[in-house]
């Protein structure tokens, strides 16, 4: 999700290191606190020996160790949809076949336009709610997977404390996960974190931001895939009636 900030602000914006750094700089004083926004600001900030920025120097291609792997195997066994995660390692793999996307990039045609002509300062706004909001689905979703174990397994989880061990010094740590810890405090047998108060008013308030990005990332032809699917999830969730009846027919 921030991969995907930094790439709309800077292909659909055309924000210079220095202006991006300020934004994540920003971003880090209200609900995003956190220690990856912190490290992006650094990143974008960190010049190299010659003197200059260090981030367009490295290879867009990116490998993974395998935990988001296990992560997605374990939400399929589980039936949980856990899509944030399995877009990002679905993006990592894509990024990773940087030959044929430098061969398919001389080819295959995009939108005319690719750069944003609205307010920068609403979008960039915009951008900050989506984000914010994509995150509390994402641990909405990670709890469903850790709820549907403990079901299957028999486990007694205190999903509170396991939020607060993370505060403790795992690089996800956040301000923000004092919140989920909260939130189970209230209520141990809570069936989906967007269920609580605290969670549904940012994502009531936030929402629209989400489909702003979404809908403009299209348009100009920036791939957003973590976004689209907490978009997708989100209004999938949010449904009293899905078209599974039609695959239950066809099935």
């Amino acid at each position: 999700l921030i991969c995907e900030a930094y790439n709309f602000m800077r292909d659909a914006l055309g924000l210079s290191q220095d202006e991006m750094a300020k934004v994540f700089e920003e971003w880090n004083k209200g609900d995003l606190d956190s220690f990856l926004i912190e490290i992006t600001r650094d990143i974008l900030n960190f010049k190299d020996s010659d003197g200059k920025y260090l981030l367009p120097k490295i290879r867009d291609s990116a490998g993974q160790k395998g935990t988001g792997k296990w992560t997605v195997i374990g939400a399929l066994d589980y039936g949980t949809p856990v899509t944030l995660i399995g877009e990002a390692v679905f993006a990592r793999c894509l990024s990773s076949l940087k030959n044929e996307r430098v061969a398919a990039s001389k080819v295959l045609p995009g939108p005319k336009v690719t750069q944003y002509k609205g307010d920068k300062k609403a979008i960039l706004d915009h951008l900050r709610k989506a984000l914010y909001a994509s995150k509390v689905i994402s641990y909405a979703q990670g709890f469903m997977l850790l709820r549907e174990a403990a079901k299957e397994h028999k486990w007694n989880l205190n999903f509170g404390a396991i939020a607060l061990m993370w505060r403790g010094g795992c690089i996800i740590r956040s301000a923000f996960l004092g919140k989920i810890t909260e939130a189970y405090k209230k209520n141990p047998n809570l069936s989906n974190l967007l269920m609580d108060p605290f969670f549904e008013d940012v994502i009531t308030r936030c929402h629209e931001s989400c489909r702003n990005v979404v809908s403009q990332s299209v348009l100009l032809g920036v791939p957003v895939p973590a976004f689209s699917t907490a978009l997708a999830f989100y209004d999938g969730y949010r449904s009293e009636s899905l078209p599974a009846n039609l695959l239950q027919a066809q099935r």
